[in-house]
């Protein structure tokens, strides 16, 4: 089963780092996908730039509308993500408690709903 794992943390607190310790985080991460890929587990991931970068897209009655910056302010900021393979969410938990940027914020792990094409019929909405 795939899941997707959803990296969040505080900006203000990666964009203080030093340059080395940044630069660790980046190859810990990287040896994370290595291991990752080595089980079978690591489907695809990528970081994001930094939220100053990120446009909301919303349409209301047809039209659309765009906002500079993320949708919601909170603590904590979507830096990127992992698809990952595993056989259940308590793996995928295992999996997601692994990758590095944890330490210093959060993942969310959420299972991925496949899209049946019309006319089967199956549960869940959304």
């Amino acid at each position: 089963m795939k899941y997707v794992a959803l990296v969040y943390y505080d900006e203000d607190v990666m964009n203080n780092m030093s340059q080395d310790e940044w630069d660790s985080l980046n190859q810990e991460c990287i040896g994370c996908v290595e291991n990752l890929s080595a089980g079978g587990h690591f489907i695809t991931g990528e970081p994001l730039h930094s939220v100053d970068s990120a446009t909301t897209v919303r349409v209301r009655d047809g039209q659309v509308t765009t906002t500079d910056g993320p949708f919601a302010e909170t603590r904590e900021q979507l830096a990127g993500f992992y698809l990952l393979e595993a056989r259940d969410l308590n793996e995928a938990i295992s999996l997601a408690g692994k990758i590095p940027p944890a330490r210093f914020g959060s993942i969310e792990v959420r299972p991925v709903r496949d899209l049946l094409p019309e006319g089967n019929a199956a549960g869940g909405q959304g």
